[in-house]
Formats: structure tokens, sequence, C-alpha cells
């Protein structure tokens, strides 16, 4: 079988994009999550995005992980698929559509994409993770592991602080945390971040992909976590601009009322890589 692909990125984090709702493929969308994200492989990306018929909005958005695993949303990977939907006439300008984390509302700005977010749950601010020593000597002290805070932005992620970015080991650190007892069993994202010096508002972010199983250039609902957690502490406050390691910028905003956050928007650049065709 050949199958139309679009290949999309933001901020360097890039998806395949299937549009499921004529082409008649089976619903065996992890296993081709896993064959088509491996990069040596084949199309490679950070994960694939599916279009299905809705009911109830303009469309509705699937999302699997490279290794197979189903996503309840991604930031980065909606703004690309509404990008998608408006280029293809799916959707208007304005449009909402269907996520395993609720309806999700998008406006296309030119080539940028500003998503709202479902409101952020589960909030815990300032906890401690007991880890092994020598599994953070070096990299970050006991001590930081006092400044942890968690949020589901529609997946869960986890949120460090850190004064000293390049020393740390995003992949050991964050596999550590992200199957670590306390967040079994569904895991948790974890974000390492550092607010700039120069800039009043402005964080710097990298982030540990739960189903990517590695650091990513970027991460939509990752940038949205580490931005409401640093609102929450009045480390910054909104707008947020989050400097993700692919060295692109995401804006965060967001309304904070006692300890609920609402109104939380992403924006940033979206881009088509190419289209192409593959047999499955």
């Amino acid at each position: 079988m050949i199958l139309n692909f679009t290949k999309m990125q933001s901020a360097g984090n890039d998806f395949i994009v299937i549009d499921n709702r004529h082409s008649g493929i089976s619903r065996g969308y992890s296993k081709l999550a896993k064959k088509l994200c491996q990069r040596p492989f084949s199309i490679g990306a950070d994960g694939l995005l599916v279009i299905e018929d809705s009911k109830t909005a303009d469309f509705k958005m699937l999302i699997f992980n490279p290794d197979g695993s189903q996503a309840e949303m991604c930031g980065n990977g909606g703004r690309c698929i509404a990008y998608y939907a408006y280029l293809n006439k799916i959707a208007p300008r304005k449009m909402s559509f269907e996520t395993l984390a609720g309806k999700i509302s998008a406006e296309i700005k030119n080539r940028e994409v500003k998503l709202q977010m479902t409101d952020p749950h589960n909030i815990r601010l300032n906890f401690q993770i007991p880890l092994n020593p020598p599994l953070i000597k070096g990299e970050i002290k006991k001590g930081d592991l006092k400044d942890v805070s968690f949020i589901n932005t529609g997946v869960p992620h986890t949120v460090l602080f850190c004064s000293n970015m390049d020393a740390v080991d995003v992949n050991k650190i964050g596999r550590a945390i992200r199957y670590h007892s306390k967040f079994a069993p569904a895991g948790t994202n974890v974000n390492f971040v550092r607010k700039s010096k120069n800039s009043k508002n402005t964080l710097y972010v990298r982030t540990y992909e739960r189903g990517v199983e590695q650091e990513t250039y970027a991460c939509g609902t990752g940038a949205v976590a580490s931005a409401v957690i640093a609102g929450l502490k009045n480390i910054v406050s909104s707008p947020v601009k989050c400097r993700t390691s692919g060295g692109e910028i995401l804006k965060v905003s967001f309304s904070i009322s006692g300890k609920n956050v609402h109104n939380v928007y992403l924006e940033g650049p979206v881009k088509v890589s190419f289209t192409g065709k593959i047999n499955i």
C-alpha cells in the first residue's frame, strides 16, 4: 500500500502527518508509528500525527510516539496538524479539533499557529525525588532535587530548575525521573529549566520526552509546563518566551487565579518540510 504523508516541524520537533479521513488505513497506528518514525531506517520523526473525522470539531488528532505508545496531547504536534488542516482546506483559519486530552482551539497567523491548551491540572510544587547519588554526582546537586514540580498540560510533565543547563545529562537524569516509581505507571516527561539572566520573562528549556525516550529539540507541552510552573513560583510573568534546545522561541501565555491556571496559549512558527509517498 502506498501512503501519502507530509513531514512537518516546529522548533525542531518533527512529525509525520497522515490524513486518514478517506485513506482507509486500518487502525494499526502504533505499528505504523514504530516503523515510520525510525530515523535510520524510514522517514524519521518525533511522532506520527493522524487526522480522522470528528462529529464535534473540525477533525480529530491522534498522536503516536516512536515507541508506538499513544499520547494524549502534543503542543507542537497540535500546531503542526492545525497548519496542515488549514493548508489542505480541512479546517478554517480558526478551528477546533479533538484530542484525548480534550478539545483544542487553534488560530493560523501567517506561518505561526496559536493554540489554546486545556487548563493544566494535577499541579504539585516543590517536592523531592530521591535518586541514586552516583547518578546525580557532578550533574545535579542533591539539594536541587527538592525543587521539583509536576503539572499535567495535556500530558504529564516534571519541571526542574537548574543553574547550569549545559552540565546536565538530560537523557540520563531525564530517564531516571521518567521511570521513577513516583510517576508510575504512566511516567512523565522531564523539563530542565533556567531563567534568562538578560531577559525578564525568558526561560531556557531542555526536555526529555516520554515515548521518544530521549531529549528532543523542543516540546510544546513541556514549554507550557515550564512557563506555568515558573509563573506559579513567581519566577516569570505571562507572556513567557521559552528558548528551546533547537534555538527557536515558543511563546506561552496564561492567567493565574490562586492555585488555578486558565487561558493557556502556545504560539510559534510551523513549517512543512516535505511531502512524499512511502510503501507500507
